[in-house]
């Protein structure tokens, strides 16, 4: 045990720096440092007038016999006195760091003119280049990518391949009846006799329910080209049967006569006639 006057002596005679090794939270890492000394003014007081001098600077610390660590780092007092440095702020009263090392101006703004260019006019006929060559690869991707989403809502080529049906007119003889599979539906070509097409002349339209003359419906009188489904419910007439000659619809009884006109039944219109033309170069009848 240490005499009380020795210790006395101890106090007057050893100073060490305030500071050596710090932590992470600015906290000296020294064995045996006294952090009860007190600066001479406090820069973190938060009193109602700010920062100012300290009232104890004479009184005599207090010191700790026992040492006390935290993480590894000393965080107590000890029985060696350092005195404070004056005129130098500390952090929470612990360290001699300063908190203003070196006064710098935050302000001050590099000097850039050694990148800037000389000719203003170069400069400005690049921006243009560059500008108006964004401007066409963004115009040609724009146009790709819309063509591209067209193309992809358009009809697949099995599709297009039933789009048009070709039929040899030469398969079909004078009296008889054909059905064609066109876009999934039932096509009936006619080659119709002149005595048919004289009955379909014959008949007075006027007394029809849905009135059509035959040559509206036959681009040649010989052929008669029509949809083969009962504007009833959609079922498919059987040819050469019914009350007129024509076609005649079983399922609900509607009688269509040589040239696909609804004479009786239920069914309210006519036989539809779809798009086709005539290739009299190769003889082929082309439906769509």
């Amino acid at each position: 045990m240490v005499a009380p006057a020795l210790r006395t002596s101890l106090r007057k005679a050893i100073n060490l720096p305030p500071t050596a090794a710090t932590a992470f939270n600015g906290t000296p890492v020294a064995s045996r440092i006294n952090f009860g000394v007190r600066a001479p003014a406090d820069p973190h007081a938060e009193g109602e007038h700010g920062p100012s001098v300290r009232h104890d600077l004479t009184q005599v610390p207090r010191w700790s016999a026992t040492l006390q660590q935290s993480n590894g780092v000393l965080s107590s007092k000890t029985n060696v006195n350092a005195a404070p440095v004056v005129g130098r702020p500390r952090f929470f009263s612990s360290s001699a760091r300063e908190l203003q090392a070196s006064e710098r101006d935050s302000t001050q703004v590099p000097d850039f003119s050694s990148y800037r260019t000389k000719n203003t006019e170069t400069n400005r006929a690049f921006s243009y280049f560059m500008v108006g060559s964004m401007g066409l690869i963004a115009a040609s991707g724009a146009k790709s990518a819309v063509s591209d989403f067209l193309a992809s809502m358009g009809a697949s080529s099995d599709v297009l391949a039933l789009a048009k049906v070709e039929v040899d007119m030469n398969s079909i003889p004078e009296g008889k009846n054909a059905i064609i599979k066109w876009r999934g539906k039932p096509v009936f070509v006619r080659h119709r006799t002149k005595e048919e097409i004289e009955e379909a002349n014959a008949v007075d339209i006027s007394k029809l329910r849905d009135p059509q003359k035959d040559s509206d419906r036959a681009k040649r009188p010989e052929w008669l080209v029509m949809l083969g489904v009962c504007t009833h419910l959609g079922c498919v007439p059987i040819g050469e049967a019914g009350d007129f000659g024509g076609w005649y619809c079983p399922c609900h009884g509607s009688h269509y006569d040589i040239s696909g006109r609804a004479r009786k039944g239920p069914a309210p219109l006519n036989l539809e006639v779809p798009e086709y033309d005539f290739n009299d170069n190769e003889n082929k009848l082309i439906i769509g």
